[in-house]
């Protein structure tokens, strides 16, 4: 009886890694073919718009803007460039320099820094690993280039990491915060943009209860889920109405063995895009509508602008397995730090042991993905901050990605995350 029963589990665990594997297989087989297509579409569209330089033909460019829907009609797991060359300060511009200072399996930091100037304070920026890669904040390292050397978690696709580097769980990721916040030095300040935040008061708790010398000045939480249970969201309604069981038999994948990463059990970033478009079909889909009307109607400036957006929007990368069932489970599902449950290492993690470091949290007040007050629970979790080491800001009128992005957040976020760096000095 033990031998049949060990034999039912060996076929019903080839059945899954069949299934895992054809799941993966099967888009990554679809993304290949249908690239040259894509490509395809991609060069009749440039032609056609060379066609007659410097003129607007209405045949012309319904044409292009045809073959424009059809070129951008899929994913990429390509990285796109950050393109930060150049910025402008109150008084100058400046030329940027971009610089890979550090590398792991798993992750590259990275250093941005106006040519020539030296002595400005070091910002960590801890950016999300949540299927898309870092460069979705490009315009939050622009900006807070004004006034500060900026260091960026680069996070690589885990698909081109070979099994043989390891695991990367939720310790790895704090890990990861922990060693380039020791890479930067004493006095460096930490920003962590939505899902990091966690793993941001995690790292800074460690530390401080180390009494490391390297410990952040400052620490600046933005739009992320330090407590899921206030306001719940869609997004923290998703991850709480199906056991972890179900997420780890549904949506887990394996990656093609053809690819670097061949044999990593992962959740797809594919699979991630699509959750995230599902909640918001009809936008997305008025998006494309409305660049193909702007193309055809001449408004070439807003319908490179819903270009530019799809472009880095659909530039996609997968997500550990581990990180990814940890994070569901640990964060939104049994809300492990504020229940003052969650561990490092096998260690509790003890918020009252951060009394070093000045906080900010920062929440929008549109944001649907991690709802006001989520972020704000930070603030009386860290109980060992004196109350003048501690404030907060919610931003009115912005959603999510406002809070790290767009005109508010170069005109009223910024500048107070700047001035909670400046104080904390």
């Amino acid at each position: 009886m033990p031998l049949a029963c060990g034999l039912q589990d060996q076929r019903k665990f080839a059945a899954e890694a069949l299934f895992y594997l054809m799941m993966y297989g099967s888009y990554q087989a679809i993304a290949e073919r249908s690239l040259p297509i894509r490509l395809l579409a991609s060069n009749a569209e440039k032609i056609l718009r060379l066609w007659e330089p410097g003129a607007f033909s209405p045949p012309f460019e319904r044409m292009a803007a045809y073959y424009e829907l059809v070129s951008m009609a899929g994913f990429t797991h390509i990285r796109p460039d950050f393109g930060i060359d150049l910025i402008h300060t109150r008084t100058r511009t400046h030329e940027i320099e971009e610089t890979l200072v550090a590398s792991t399996p798993f992750c590259n930091l990275v250093k941005f820094a106006k040519a020539g100037v030296t002595g400005e304070p070091k910002v960590l920026l801890i950016a999300p690993m949540s299927g898309h890669f870092a460069t979705l904040l490009r315009n939050t390292v622009k900006t807070m280039l004004q006034d500060h050397e900026v260091y960026i978690t680069d996070w690589k696709n885990i698909r081109d990491t070979p099994p043989e580097a390891g695991v990367f769980g939720l310790d790895e990721f704090v890990l990861h915060v922990i060693d380039f916040t020791r890479f930067l030095g004493p006095r460096s300040h930490m920003v962590a943009v939505c899902q990091p935040t966690v793993a941001a008061l995690a790292a800074c708790a460690v530390m401080g209860k180390e009494k490391d010398p390297c410990q952040p000045a400052s620490l600046t939480l933005m739009a992320g889920p330090i407590d899921t249970r206030v306001n719940p969201t869609k997004v923290n309604d998703l991850a709480n109405e199906k056991p972890i069981e179900w997420f780890r038999n549904n949506l887990i994948g394996t990656v093609p063995m053809h690819l670097p990463g061949g044999g990593r059990r992962v959740y797809p970033g594919f699979l991630q895009i699509a959750a995230f478009m599902s909640m918001n079909v009809e936008r997305h889909s008025k998006a494309f509508v409305d660049l193909f009307k702007h193309r055809i109607s001449g408004e070439f400036e807003k319908a490179d602008a819903i270009r530019a957006f799809y472009q880095e929007y659909f530039a996609i990368m997968d997500l550990g397995a581990d990180f990814y069932l940890e994070t569901i489970e640990t964060v939104f599902q049994k809300a492990a730090l504020p229940r003052g449950e969650l561990t490092f290492r096998g260690e509790p993690i003890d918020l009252r042991a951060i009394r070093r470091t000045f906080l900010l949290t920062v929440e929008g007040e549109r944001d649907d993905i991690c709802a006001v007050g989520q972020t704000l629970a930070a603030q009386d979790l860290c109980a060992g901050l004196k109350p003048y080491m501690k404030s907060h800001h919610m931003q009115p009128g912005v959603g999510h990605y406002g809070v790290f992005s767009g005109k508010r957040w170069d005109a009223q976020v910024y500048p107070v995350v700047r001035n909670h760096i400046q104080a904390s000095l």
